[in-house]
């Protein structure tokens, strides 16, 4: 279930919190594959299973690390529920690493802690993340990002 936070007080309230992690999912090489079509980026490792099975340390094929940054975008709204505001925007991020591949058949989720809140001026307060792609079983995630939101309260 979502984590509830209504407005400015409440993204304040939450400032510097474990916010919790999503469900579970599966990475799977038509995902790969689809975000390989759609960025021109078809690098062996990530797509040509003879290859990788012949070179690749990794011994699958493993997600693109934008892919597997972008993954936050898509699950974010499934560890927070935002309530009382007129808009909300990825702003961008300030820091991200991809400590661990994330193979084919691997099941990962997004872990999310909310860190600083500060007013931004015209109304707008902006909110750091703290987000992790984790991997079921690794001991390192795929990406740790820093992601920067901001907010416009109201209703």
């Amino acid at each position: 279930m979502p984590v509830p936070i209504h407005g400015a007080d409440g993204l304040r309230t939450h400032a510097n919190r474990s916010l919790g992690a999503s469900a579970w999912r599966e990475m799977t090489f038509e995902r790969i594959v689809a975000f390989a079509d759609a960025t021109g980026d078809h690098q062996w490792i990530h797509v040509d299973r003879e290859r990788i099975a012949a070179e690749s340390p990794f011994g699958a094929p493993i997600a693109h690390g934008y892919l597997t940054l972008s993954l936050v975008a898509g699950l974010f709204f499934e560890v927070v529920e935002i309530g009382g505001m007129k808009m909300v925007i990825n702003y961008g991020t300030n820091k991200v690493r991809f400590p661990h591949p994330l193979k084919e058949g691997a099941r990962y989720r997004l872990a999310l802690a909310l860190g600083d809140v500060a007013e931004k001026g015209g109304g707008w307060i902006e909110a750091i993340f703290v987000a992790s792609i984790e991997i079921e079983g690794a001991d390192k995630p795929a990406c740790v990002a820093e992601v920067v939101y901001r907010f416009l309260p109201g209703a």
